[in-house]
């Protein structure tokens, strides 16, 4: 058996760590939710958030402390985002400024715009040699879901809320921000109930910290057909949706609940949003993001449809450095039992979402409470 790890680990047997026992995951350790239960619970990250409530709509923006690597996933058919290109493995820029997630279809991604205005006042982004007068390039990769249809006054001409609101959510970022019918996830339905904005985290015994944020307005289900529970019950921590437990009754394969029976193209999405504290490369980020789709697939039934724009955006904000060989069997686990933590934390942070909606004046989507 020695001789047998020896050569799995080859020269990578002799790493170093900080602390030591990251890479452990003895079963019998169990870790805790943050203090505050938020994504803001990785060290370096902060949300704010803008509603409108006029329009039914809302911007969250996931905003770090100090340019973060990231990485994206796409698995819905139809997708509104922006700059997610720069975060293809080969391009020149590595980091993010910032990552908003917006309601509003094609008209929410102006949300962007507004936070990166709001970050090149402030003197934040990219630039090749710092100059007074030359503004810097803050990265703001953005996705959208689609809320038009679900209320409000969306009669705005060529002057949509959207850019104000990116101003707004950024200037407003903090440790602490409301779930439910807020931010993202004001105008969002899931399925046939009133979708929200949830989030989540989680602490491992041995200090590696995980936050997952998602703005749920999903074609499928969150909810088992027949009763309230959710499907991501298996996955909850205390009470912190409802305390139902996971669902108990076989479900028929061709039972989907209270999805969207009859959808129209580009009128779901679910917006996510992973967070760690442990420095991680744009590439390992990457699998950690693919990782965590099955965070939706263990909270929404269907998922990953034609009609929706599901997106899982996953980013470090290097606050703890962990020094392993790049090609050891050590950092692949580390990387695995990250991304495997954020799948569990965003199905979490899903129902989270779902269980704290209500729903808004001149809104008729029934909210989960009232099932």
């Amino acid at each position: 058996m020695k001789a047998t790890r020896r050569t799995l680990l080859g020269a990578g047997a002799a790493f170093m760590l900080r602390p030591p026992n990251l890479l452990a995951a003895p079963s019998h350790r169990r870790g805790t939710v943050g203090p505050r239960n938020l994504i803001t619970d990785v060290p370096g990250l902060k949300v704010g958030y803008a509603d409108a409530p006029s329009n039914c709509t809302g911007v969250s923006v996931i905003l770090p402390d100090a340019p973060a690597a990231a990485a994206v996933d796409i698995r819905g058919g139809g997708p509104a985002t922006r700059e997610t290109d720069t975060l293809t493995l080969g391009n020149l820029v590595h980091t993010v400024d910032a990552i908003v997630l917006s309601g509003g279809s094609v008209y929410g991604l102006a949300s962007g715009d507004g936070t990166a205005a709001w970050l090149g006042a402030r003197g934040r982004g990219f630039s090749f040699h710092p100059n007074p007068t030359v503004p810097p390039a803050p990265i703001v990769p953005t996705a959208a879901l689609y809320d038009l249809a679900t209320g409000g006054d969306k009669n705005w001409g060529e002057d949509p809320p959207y850019h104000a609101l990116g101003i707004a959510a950024a200037s407003r970022a903090s440790d602490t921000f409301p779930l439910g019918t807020h931010g993202a996830g004001y105008g969002a339905t899931a399925g046939a109930l009133k979708g929200g904005l949830g989030s989540a985290s989680y602490i491992t015994h041995d200090g590696i910290t995980v936050g997952a944020i998602a703005a749920c307005n999903s074609f499928g289900s969150v909810v088992a057909p027949g009763g309230r529970r959710f499907w991501a019950g298996e996955f909850e921590i205390g009470d912190e949706f409802g305390g139902l437990g996971p669902v108990k009754s076989v479900t028929p394969l061709e039972d989907w609940g209270l999805a969207k029976l009859n959808p129209q193209p580009r009128t779901n999405t679910t917006l996510a949003c992973i967070a760690t504290d442990v420095t991680l490369t744009n590439d390992e980020l990457k699998r950690v993001a693919i990782i965590a789709q099955d965070g939706m697939a263990r909270a929404i039934r269907p998922i990953h449809t034609s009609f929706d724009g599901d997106i899982v955006f996953a980013l470090s904000t290097a606050q703890q450095e962990i020094t392993t060989s790049p090609t050891s069997l050590e950092r692949s686990i580390l990387v695995t039992r990250i991304g495997t933590l954020a799948a569990d934390v965003l199905a979490r942070a899903i129902a989270r979402g779902v269980y704290l909606a209500t729903c808004p004046p001149g809104m008729t989507t029934q909210p989960w409470s009232h099932l």
